[in-house]
């Protein structure tokens, strides 16, 4: 069985530093928005502003969890045909309407994998898992890394999403659970938990000699 994860620097450097950049949105920004929204809801010519604005975002959310430029695009392009299809049932819950898109990409990009019954790519950058090992309290090194890979390797689908949202990707916790579909206080519980359950299974992995267990 292929791993789950890619360590890939030069994708994920480049897309974190320009998510970066389009981290922080206003109150006022998210209300301008919601303006723009209503009206594409009304009429579907009015999304055009919308698409252009966050297709280059959602395509870098794809890609880096597909590491194939022709299968993320063909994937951001469904993202936007639903989100479109579905835009009349939208609601503004005070985050960018770009976490409903991420939703809906995370959705579709799982149903490719199911399809093709194939691992997900997961990229990872050096910097981020020293921001995990930071997190865990644990000092960073080599050895450490490695168990680090192997387990987060071995966790469950739900649990790698909720740690890429939160590390890998830096997202705040009021996105990851409307990305998630749960409330903001379960995100923080959940992600927590999961990080516990590394702490374990990198114990586990440094006594067996590199093998992930199954918790």
């Amino acid at each position: 069985m292929l791993s789950n994860l890619q360590i890939n620097r030069t994708l994920v450097k480049s897309a974190i530093q320009m998510d970066k950049q389009n981290k922080t949105v206003s109150s006022e920004s998210m209300q301008e928005e919601w303006v723009q929204i209503r009206a594409a809801q009304e009429n579907p010519a009015a999304f055009r502003p919308i698409y252009d604005r966050y297709y280059e975002q959602i395509f870098r959310f794809i890609f880096r969890r597909t590491a194939n430029q022709n299968v993320s695009a063909d994937i951001c392009s469904q993202v936007f045909l639903k989100a479109l299809q579905k835009l009349s049932k939208y609601q503004f819950k005070g985050v960018p309407f770009s976490a409903w898109l991420y939703r809906i990409a995370s959705n579709e990009v799982a149903q490719h994998y199911r399809d093709e019954k194939k691992n997900r790519v997961v990229s990872i950058e050096t910097t981020q898992l020293s921001d995990l090992i930071d997190e865990m309290d644990e000092s960073d090194n080599e050895s450490l890394r490695k168990a680090m890979i192997t387990a987060i390797d071995s966790l469950k689908p739900a649990d790698l999403k909720m740690i890429e949202l939160r590390f890998f990707e830096q997202r705040p916790f009021k996105e990851i659970a409307d990305i998630a579909d749960i409330t903001e206080s379960n995100a923080k519980v959940k992600t927590y938990r999961i990080l516990e359950k590394l702490k374990k299974k990198i114990i586990q992995i440094t006594k067996q000699g590199g093998r992930a267990p199954e918790l």
